[in-house]
């Protein structure tokens, strides 16, 4: 799908969220990569083999306590 240089990581690869997008809906909540992987807002994806990311968001800021 990747025909640009330097080409996108595979789908299949742990860095895929780097390939650019060539649609996005924000007011759907997704976006298409150009290496065929669709990213939800809530960082889940959606692989072109049909395996689904759950979403890996990092914890919000209230929810990090500080070492004292």
């Amino acid at each position: 799908m990747c025909r640009h240089r330097p080409p996108c990581p595979p789908a299949d690869s742990p860095d895929r969220e780097a390939a650019r997008p060539v649609a996005r809906f924000p007011e759907q909540g997704w976006s298409l990569l150009c290496n065929g992987v669709l990213l939800f807002e809530d960082t889940g994806e959606l692989l072109p083999d049909g395996r689904i990311i759950a979403p890996h968001r990092p914890p919000a800021a209230e929810h990090v306590t500080a070492a004292a």
